[in-house]
């Protein structure tokens, strides 16, 4: 049964009574969400890591609504937009069941954070696959221990260590140090990666970082805490060059446009001449519009 209390499942911490069910009036707070699980989109992905998409696809439930308000958001019609059906958790549960059914390699929880109490509980049983906790990195350390035992994979993102442009673009002025420690805790709660014999991860973390235009300095400096506080080995580190101008980024005219080769040459170089060994890199072409999911609904209801 989800309980209606002051919400402090986020960093943000706002104290929200949030309401129960989408039906229920509009939602407070900052993510803006009902306890109700809202989702957009429930099916195999195939662009995730490699390690995570396998070749039968990751079992990836998208959540409307986020945490963040990251002005470049790729999957803004669902992270700050309303697009997202409500269901119950029985639903939610069964819709584990159907993509297990379909052959995912694991179920892929993307955005998770503001449906703490909803996914906890369709939580309640073991899957016989991976759980991934797929999120911006900005997450509270109890939120994450009330996880423990129940996700096995963390993708978080780790965007800042610059505080200004973390306050600029994403509405967290404390996004680096919030997101350091919340990905300290999930190495500490999950440990050192592993792989089973086809390549398909089973555990560990995965660290995405998203070069942005102009910030070739940011992204050293998220390497260097990577390269800082992990040895080669215990986890995975994916360098995304997907960006492309999305959200409500024309408002911010410096990152208006996608990434240059010369900024992703100086950044991947600066990568490759470090102890960071373990990951991924993406090709020129991800930056595309056609990477981006449709989020009209598909696998949603039964």
């Amino acid at each position: 049964m989800l309980i209606s209390r002051p919400c402090y499942d986020c960093p943000r911490r706002c104290g929200a009574v949030r309401p129960v069910l989408a039906a229920d009036g509009p939602a407070q707070g900052y993510c803006h969400s009902p306890l109700q699980p809202v989702v957009a989109r429930a099916a195999l992905h195939a662009w995730e890591e490699p390690c995570i998409s396998g070749t039968k696809g990751s079992g990836a439930v998208f959540f409307t609504s986020c945490n963040l308000r990251c002005c470049f958001c790729q999957n803004a019609v669902i992270s700050s937009g309303n697009a997202g059906i409500p269901i119950t958790v029985d639903r939610l549960r069964h819709i584990y069941g159907e993509l297990i059914a379909q052959g995912a390699h694991n179920i892929n929880l993307v955005t998770p954070t503001p449906y703490t109490q909803a996914i906890l509980a369709s939580l309640d049983q073991p899957l016989p696959v991976p759980v991934v906790y797929n999120c911006g990195g900005y997450e509270a350390l109890d939120t994450l221990d009330a996880f423990a035992g129940k996700v096995q994979i963390y993708l978080p993102d780790l965007k800042y260590m610059d505080s200004t442009i973390a306050g600029r673009y994403s509405a967290a002025a404390d996004y680096p140090a919030v997101a350091a420690a919340a990905i300290l805790h999930m190495y500490d709660q999950v440990g050192p990666y592993e792989m089973d014999s086809d390549g398909i991860l089973q555990r560990g973390v995965v660290i995405r970082h998203l070069l942005l235009p102009g910030q070739v300095d940011n992204t050293k400096r998220v390497i260097d805490w990577v390269e800082d506080h992990f040895l080669p080995g215990q986890v995975l580190f994916s360098f995304m060059r997907q960006y492309i101008p999305c959200g409500n980024a024309a408002a911010y005219p410096e990152i208006d446009r996608t990434v240059r080769d010369d900024e992703y040459k100086e950044a991947e170089d600066y990568l490759f001449s470090g102890p960071i060994e373990d990951g991924f890199v993406q090709e020129k072409e991800s930056a595309s519009q056609g990477f981006i999911p449709d989020f009209h609904g598909e696998g949603v209801l039964p």
